[in-house]
């Protein structure tokens, strides 16, 4: 690193805007055009605000780590912030929405078109070339997983889906909540961004429906027919790709492997004695299992499956607790040719599915987002909000990526959020936070 990009990191520490501003410049230069670029459901006779400041705000208010609504109004709502968002949005605006005003907007706002910023966005840095080293065997490693967004003890609307609990005593019990299904796509460096989402829902026939039905009688969405959904959409707008799928246990199925091998996608799923019985039996039945150099694995390819060849890794892993060897096995099911070489690393590529846990929902849960407040009560600007919050988890990553690490600053999430914020509320001049050249001779990566 030269001292002149040294002199520039040490600037952006002082002020975290300015890093923000450049890292979004440097990998996606086309941010404010795109936002604006939207289909605007406002009249245009009463617009104040552009689509990039109406979108812009909410993508902020996520970046910045506020947790509500009401409270991203009342953090913003100060002179040198709502100038500084402003110049970061090319506008003047002497006020930013408040958030009735952004709410509104974002019920009327078609949910495609979220869809197709984040796609934009993808695609920009894929075609980039910078996270290349994400890849396993030149493919992508995409991991699908659902998590559960919002709960509640009442009926929403006709979108929630239900649990029935019946108690000892035979009363009945509901639950309505949300679930949404993430691909998130792992990109070099331990970054891991959100891909494509599917919310699993049911529409207003069901909702009727399910009113006079028992509890084992119900039939709802659920994620195995949303994935069927999510991988249509994907081979669409992805078409030429190169997937290698990563799922849990719950994607052990034919299915999920006719859908892989019709759409070109190879997988590496987990695998739990019991989903497929017929193969547990083939493979315990080998009187002889190939090793993996390092010792911890076996495996064995070439298992007939409902006429077509799969194949299996066995990896055992051994851990100190308390003093205790604690051994754990994992096995996979995978459409790669497993060898003695390679087994260990596959391995290690199969465990990655855990990042959509850990550094996927968890940390958007529970560390920078919030993500299980709704944020508002209407089911489509629900949906605009996680995929608004998705969008900005993606900058986020990539203003730490391109700063703080290359700074060799630790900071909690926390820590990271409160110094943007503060980084907004001081006096910066328009030409620190808008310059559209700003990218274009500063710290490459």
């Amino acid at each position: 690193m030269t001292r002149a990009e040294r002199r520039i990191l040490k600037k952006s520490e002082t002020e975290p805007v300015i890093a923000l501003r450049d890292s979004i410049s440097h990998y996606y230069p086309e941010f404010n055009n795109r936002l604006n670029a939207t289909r605007d459901p406002r009249d245009v006779r009463y617009i104040t605000y552009t689509p990039a400041t109406m979108l812009g705000t909410g993508l902020l208010k996520n970046i910045c780590g506020i947790e509500s609504m009401q409270q991203m109004t009342e953090r913003f709502n100060q002179e040198e912030c709502i100038k500084n968002i402003s110049n970061l949005f090319s506008n003047n605006n002497e006020e930013l929405p408040h958030y009735v005003t952004l709410n509104e907007y974002l019920k009327n706002v078609d949910i495609a078109e979220l869809r197709k910023v984040r796609k934009d966005i993808v695609t920009k840095l894929l075609r980039g070339r910078s996270f290349e080293n994400g890849r396993y065997k030149k493919k992508w490693l995409v991991i699908v997983d659902a998590t559960w967004l919002q709960v509640y003890g009442k009926e929403q609307d006709g979108n929630c889906l239900v649990q029935k609990h019946v108690t000892e005593n035979g009363e009945e019990h509901c639950v309505w909540y949300r679930v949404v299904l993430e691909a998130k796509i792992v990109l070099g460096d331990g970054l891991i961004i959100s891909l494509d989402t599917e919310f699993i829902e049911n529409n207003s026939i069901d909702a009727v429906q399910q009113k006079e039905m028992s509890a084992e009688e119900i039939k709802q969405d659920c994620e195995t027919k949303a994935f069927k959904r999510l991988a249509r959409r994907l081979k669409k707008e992805y078409p030429r790709l190169p997937i290698c799928l990563l799922g849990d246990s719950l994607y052990a199925s034919n299915p999920v492997f006719e859908l892989c091998r019709e759409n070109d996608w190879d997988f590496i799923i987990r695998y739990k004695k019991g989903s497929i019985p017929t193969l547990q039996k083939e493979y315990e039945s080998l009187p002889e299992r190939e090793a993996g150099r390092d010792g911890k694995s076996e495996f064995a390819n070439e298992l007939d499956y409902k006429g077509k060849l799969i194949n299996m890794l066995r990896y055992k892993e051994s851990r100190n607790v308390d003093g205790k060897i604690v051994e754990t096995t994992f096995q996979w099911l995978t459409s790669f040719t497993i060898t003695s070489s390679n087994a260990e690393k596959m391995a290690q590529v199969g465990r990655k599915r855990w990042m959509i846990e850990n550094e996927g929902f968890n940390v958007q849960k529970n560390l920078r987002y919030d993500l299980e407040h709704g944020n508002s009560k209407n089911s489509t600007a629900l949906k605009n909000h996680y995929l608004l919050t998705q969008i900005a988890d993606i900058f986020r990553q990539l203003y730490v990526y391109r700063y703080l690490r290359r700074l060799g600053q630790k900071r909690t999430e926390k820590n990271i959020s409160s110094d943007l914020l503060a980084s907004f509320a001081r006096q910066l001049i328009r030409e620190d936070i808008f310059n559209p050249k700003a990218g274009d001779n500063k710290v490459t990566c």
